[in-house]
């Protein structure tokens, strides 16, 4: 299985049996998903996690496969509701709590700390992948009025009651996609630190960085010693 990172939060996971798109948002210079995706003969999944413009890129709903094979999406309820999709598609709209499975892979979705869904994916081998969408502990300074919709303390709450839901599901995880966002300043670790401190990540993976990649590479590097067991993918 090989696990690519796009942009923001685009990440393609391709196994012997499907490839699966996470939150395209767009390509860069370098990762031209859009022009080389469907070079394939697998079933692809498109995921959305949630509406917002930097998670979802409408050009998925009409990329066609050379093969002829239609891609599946597994898209959040406000996706479909905001976005105004064709429910037509072949489709899943989930709402935390609900399920997709066939026969090469099996997904759940749970809440988020902000809109739609954070996705947790068993593939027919056992592989688990946990994208999280926009679920993170947005500890944003109390005087932020740009982002705090809530007060800090409500938000850590709300993080800390999803993560024990997910841990009453399941305790280790192979791969996990997660925020570490330089908005956040001096707390951008608080969510994550805390996500590992509860569920066992083999693999992790930062993602919504907005390109800023000294900063994630030097709040990974003062968190290793916290988690040798971590393979921080990065």
């Amino acid at each position: 299985m090989t696990i690519k990172y796009i942009h923001h939060s685009c990440f393609v996971v391709e196994n012997d049996d499907a490839v699966l798109v996470f939150d395209y948002w767009k390509d860069t210079p370098d990762e031209l998903l859009g022009r080389t995706l469907f070079q394939t003969d697998k079933q692809i999944y498109f995921i959305v996690s949630h509406f917002h413009e930097d998670h979802f890129n409408a050009d998925i709903l009409n990329w066609c496969h050379t093969n002829g094979k239609d891609p599946i999406y597994l898209i959040s309820y406000d996706t479909v509701k905001r976005r105004h999709i064709n429910k037509n598609l072949p489709a899943a709209i989930l709402h935390p709590g609900e399920n997709y499975q066939d026969e090469i892979l099996k997904l759940h979705a749970y809440r988020s700390t902000d809109v739609g869904i954070s996705i947790l994916v068993t593939l027919s081998d056992g592989t688990t992948i946990f994208h999280t969408g926009d679920l993170n502990n947005w500890y944003f300074p109390e005087d932020d009025g740009e982002h705090l919709k809530i007060t800090a303390d409500e938000m850590e709450g709300m993080y800390l009651s999803i993560i024990k839901n997910i841990y009453t599901d399941i305790k280790e995880i192979d791969h996990v996609m997660f925020p570490v966002d330089p908005r956040l300043g001096k707390e951008a670790m608080r969510g994550p630190i805390q996500w590992l401190s509860k569920i066992d990540t083999k693999h992790f993976y930062p993602m919504h960085f907005w390109e800023d990649k000294d900063f994630v590479a030097s709040n990974i590097i003062a968190i290793k010693e916290i988690f040798p067991k971590v393979d921080f993918v990065f």
